[in-house]
């Protein structure tokens, strides 16, 4: 059976990380690591930021001094974890990485997008777990093959744009 445990580090005021915002975040990740078949423990963090924090660290990582909605820093790479995939008798967590979300680019997407908070954080969530699969959208076809796992996850979860 699959376990993750997942830490949440709220580093903003912007708004109140409810219980209920963890524990869709917490199904998020555990659709997403279900559909791509990962089904050993593994280790995630959340922290959640303002503008200005994730501005500094995509500036910092990425070279980029802008904010941005979500950081993802992987610490195993695709083909490492296609082999733990292979043989998947683990019995420690394997640290998969850390997801950092603007919760200030939630409230101005949300307004944009015309959907709610919640739908904004799984979203994000959905994406940036994407990335720590080693998932990206570089290119035109990655950007499709990511963007219909979004769209299959959000629709387990049942969560959907207005």
């Amino acid at each position: 059976m699959k376990v993750e445990s997942v830490y949440f580090d709220n580093r903003q005021d912007h708004i109140e990380i409810t219980s209920e915002i963890q524990r869709i975040l917490e199904k998020v990740i555990s659709l997403t690591l279900e559909i791509e078949g990962i089904n050993f423990p593994v280790e995630i963090s959340i922290s959640f930021v303002d503008n200005d924090e994730i501005q500094q660290l995509n500036n910092e990582f990425r070279g980029i001094n802008t904010a941005t909605d979500v950081l993802s820093f992987p610490l195993i790479e695709r083909l490492l974890l296609e082999r733990y995939k292979e043989n998947s008798n683990m019995e420690t967590d394997l640290l998969l990485g850390d997801i950092i979300i603007s919760m200030d680019k939630v409230i101005e997407q949300s307004k944009e997008y015309g959907h709610s908070i919640l739908r904004e954080s799984a979203y994000l969530t959905t994406h940036g777990m994407l990335h720590l699969l080693g998932y990206d959208h570089m290119n035109s076809e990655e950007k499709f093959i990511m963007r219909e796992k979004e769209k299959l996850v959000m629709a387990k979860i049942k969560i959907f744009r207005n």
